[in-house]
């Protein structure tokens, strides 16, 4: 397995996707489920953190220098 901070967001995604799959499917046994729930919790929190990143660029680049929106910005919420 590779070390979760250097996915990008979409291989992060994509792998907690197949773990969600294999927990889901309930063939997996104990230890390794305990295993596989641990790194999905870690590769939800880079995803989000990623995501929150990738959140604050935007609303830098459509804020001017005075903090005042350039143009109507779509919400995130």
């Amino acid at each position: 397995m590779n070390d979760i901070s250097t996915l990008s967001f979409e291989a992060a995604l994509a792998e907690l996707e197949q773990i969600i799959s294999k927990l889901e499917a309930g063939d997996v046994e104990l230890e390794k489920s305990i295993a596989l729930y641990e790194r999905g919790a870690a590769l939800k929190k880079h995803c989000e953190t990623t995501l929150k990143s990738a959140r604050e660029k935007i609303e830098k680049i459509v804020l001017d220098a005075d903090g005042k929106p350039q143009a109507e910005a779509a919400s995130f919420d």
